[in-house]
């Protein structure tokens, strides 16, 4: 098997990497690909095969995959949004162009029906997928544990956890789960056509991540819902540009609507273990 990893300067695409040699693939087997050229230079020194590209970048993905001689890829989404269609379909034609015979993608949570703000660009990219005749896994990630470290910094100094998410909850796992499910597909029978949704085993709501925020820094959190509007203002206030206010509190709408809150179990399946907890997985990030 001879795999390309997508993404391998960033936390996922490391961890991916990471497990796929824990779960028995050869360091030479993989061929790491990113943007990070001290990263790439790291990973290198493990026995990876490197090389690097940008999603944006047609040529350099063309010559990366042709060179990689692989017939596995693993694409992970890409980290700006709005430009991610176009950078997928990019990966996506040079992958075809270079034989490739199987991609496993990672997309977000019923990414062909759900309103989540992030679904859309999923959608298209797995549409892509499908059209493009290579065969495929499709891994739906909940959201991360490690989303929410800048949430510690802000408690440890207010005291606060603040949303607009109501009483919504969120059924986040930690990174390496998310990553050590790509390992599990590559590495396992039976996963071809698949889509799968993963999330974390307990779905959480704000006054349980305040609780696990006190814990974690031994001081009182409370939780503190407000309004969408009061949510904006404070965030505006706070110096954050209107695009990121927007989407902070449109995401928060989400979880309100309980778009982030499945629980399949689909993902504990997968890496034979239970998920990562909340405060575990705080703790770790």
């Amino acid at each position: 098997m001879s795999i390309v990893v997508t993404g391998a300067t960033g936390h996922l695409g490391a961890l991916i990497i990471d497990h796929l040699i824990s779960r028995g693939i050869s360091a030479a087997e993989i061929t790491g690909v990113g943007r990070n050229a001290d990263r790439l230079a790291a990973l290198s020194a493990t026995g990876v095969h490197t090389a690097t590209v940008d999603y944006s970048d047609a040529a350099s993905l063309a010559t990366a995959l042709a060179g990689a001689g692989a017939d596995t890829l693993v694409l992970v989404s890409g980290s700006e949004v709005g430009q991610r269609v176009q950078q997928h379909t990019n990966v996506i034609n040079a992958a075809k162009a270079a034989g490739v015979t199987r991609i496993v993608y990672t997309s977000a949570p019923k990414a062909d029906t759900s309103a989540l703000i992030l679904a859309p660009e999923h959608k298209a990219t797995e549409e892509l997928i499908r059209a493009s005749g290579i065969p495929f896994t499709i891994l739906r990630n909940g959201w991360y544990t490690e989303n929410y470290q800048n949430v510690v910094a802000v408690a440890r100094q207010s005291g606060t956890y603040l949303t607009s998410a109501g009483t919504g909850r969120v059924s986040s796992a930690s990174r390496t789960d998310y990553a050590e499910a790509v390992a599990a597909v590559l590495t396992s029978p039976g996963h071809e056509g698949k889509t799968y949704e993963l999330s974390g085993d307990v779905a959480w709501d704000g006054t349980e991540m305040a609780t696990a925020l006190t814990t974690l820094l031994g001081q009182p959190v409370v939780f503190t819902s407000v309004s969408p509007e009061q949510h904006a203002g404070i965030l505006q206030n706070a110096g954050l540009d209107e695009g990121t206010v927007g989407f902070v509190v449109a995401l928060d709408g989400n979880i309100r609507d309980g778009l982030l809150d499945g629980t399949s179990g689909e993902l504990a399946t997968l890496i034979g273990r239970p998920t990562t907890p909340l405060l575990d997985g705080l703790h770790a990030a």
